[in-house]
């Protein structure tokens, strides 16, 4: 069967890669378990001059989570976790503890789909540098706690993605690499796919380039299980054809059709902006057809997959460079081989985008239940530091952390019941200090008590990076508790 219209992508493709010096993208689009369209353009490797390919390995970044949490349906099927039990039951001396709610609450389930009551996150260590990533049980023990109740909201975290990794590691008792490799990438035929590079992959990588095209030196983070795999387009749109339901002939079920609609049935409210499953992005249309998908970014990395399961159609497109460009042409791709679909979703992002701009500029003014003097503390590891926030009537908020000076809060904001806003304060932790940073308050008020976290984010200047300099932020999270 002949599809014109991509050769119409492909075209729009070369044009904005070559205005924006994108390196390279490689695309492939399936259905009803054939590929219709794989195509690679550009160069995978800029200094050796090596061209993209359909089987050129990507760094998938946050499309891992999908990937992972696939092989934990895998020991579900077989008895060896229950994704509604709590995730405590199944880790080691470290375990998840509560700041607000229940441990016992933060089910397997919860964290897939970002409502366990864990914190943004995000950790990164360069091959170039003398920080390497801790035992997981380390990570657990500094920053697994919930600093929200389970099922309070919806908090995109990386960090529950690297303790499910752990678990299948602890599960399967073999390593995460090996069990998605033998459970995973062979049997549906994913041979260019790998948990971080393997020697035999690494020669032929799409290198991850900055936004002044200098690679990034290699890095690693401490939540493998939601940034780690590496994927080629045509492996995985094959990966996206076992969530479509239909296998191509040399592809082998891994699950069973009743897990795959388990995993894209979303359990957080209907209210939430974005509604998870089991590591899926789930959406319905307004005629009631669903569209699940995955994208992922990170230094060097741009990716998106989308998958139609019950049209049999799965399309992805993966970069080694921060654009939007892969997210388009998915989308373009799902309008070709779905039109009605694709003019659907288009009317919807152009409502989003008009809702939004429709929205009166947000202006801070300070309300009776949060006025006042608030004291209590941030938990760093095994300590306590002193905090109080004084929010004054006529809107200035101070904060003064240990024995710092009194610093102003910058950009406050209170919506909801959630008061956040930023500092300049030290925390005085290994892990935050290796990047210049800024504190972020992000608080729930209860009454006479306030809870939740102080995020240590990095701050980067403007017009910082070179080939040498370039690092990307990290996000950390500590646990506070303020009473009035």
């Amino acid at each position: 069967m002949a599809y014109p219209e991509y050769e119409i992508i492909g075209e729009s493709i070369q044009r904005e890669m070559t205005e924006k010096s994108i390196p390279s993208l490689a695309v492939a689009a399936a259905r009803d378990g054939e590929i219709t369209w794989e195509k690679a353009f550009g160069w995978s490797n800029r200094e050796l001059r090596v061209p993209a390919t359909v089987h050129t390995p990507y760094s998938l970044a946050s499309i891992s989570k999908p990937i992972t949490t696939t092989g934990l349906m895998i020991l579900a099927e077989r008895g060896l976790l229950d994704l509604d039990a709590p995730i405590n039951n199944y880790l080691g001396s470290a375990k998840i503890k509560a700041v607000f709610g229940d441990a016992d609450k933060a089910t397997i389930r919860s964290i897939a789909n970002h409502t366990s009551g864990l914190p943004l996150h995000y950790q990164f260590f360069y091959a170039d540098e003398p920080y390497s990533r801790p035992s997981m049980d380390e990570t657990i023990r500094r920053y697994g706690n919930l600093v929200r109740a389970p099922g309070e909201r919806v908090q995109y975290s990386n960090l529950g993605f690297g303790i499910l990794d752990y678990l299948i590691v602890r599960l399967s008792e073999k390593s995460y690499r090996d069990f998605m490799r033998e459970e995973v990438f062979q049997p549906l035929g994913m041979f260019q796919s790998s948990v971080d590079l393997t020697p035999q992959l690494e020669a032929n990588q799409a290198v991850r380039y900055g936004a002044d095209g200098v690679p990034y030196p290699f890095y690693d983070f401490d939540h493998p299980g939601g940034s780690a795999i590496y994927a080629s387009a045509h492996d995985l749109v094959r990966f996206g054809l076992l969530h479509a339901g239909c296998l191509m002939s040399d592809m082998r079920q891994i699950l069973k059709p009743e897990t795959l609609v388990a995993m894209r049935t979303p359990v957080n409210g209907p209210d939430e902006p974005y509604l998870f499953g089991v590591g899926w992005r789930c959406e319905v249309d307004t005629d009631g057809v669903q569209v699940i998908s995955h994208s992922g970014g990170m230094g060097g990395v741009s990716t998106a997959l989308l998958i139609a399961p019950e049209q049999h159609v799965s399309v992805t497109a993966l970069a080694n460079f921060g654009c939007n460009l892969p997210h388009r042409v998915a989308e373009e791709m799902l309008a070709y081989l779905l039109p009605d679909v694709g003019k659907r979703r288009s009317e919807a992002r152009e409502r989003r985008k008009e809702e939004e701009a429709a929205k009166p500029p947000y202006k801070w003014e300070p309300v009776e239940e949060i006025i006042g003097e608030w004291i209590g503390t941030v938990q760093v590891y095994d300590r306590e530091l002193p905090l109080t926030i004084t929010v004054k009537p006529y809107g200035d908020v101070h904060v003064k952390l240990d024995n710092q000076l009194t610093a102003l809060v910058n950009e406050p904001k209170f919506r909801d019941g959630n008061f956040v806003g930023i500092f300049v304060g030290d925390l005085d932790v290994e892990d935050v200090n290796r990047r210049p940073h800024r504190l972020h308050l992000d608080l729930k008020w209860r009454g006479e008590e306030m809870t939740g976290c102080a995020i240590a984010v990095t701050h980067i200047e403007r017009g910082e990076g070179g080939a040498s300099g370039r690092r990307m932020g990290n996000a950390l999270s500590f646990p506070c508790r303020l009473q009035r």
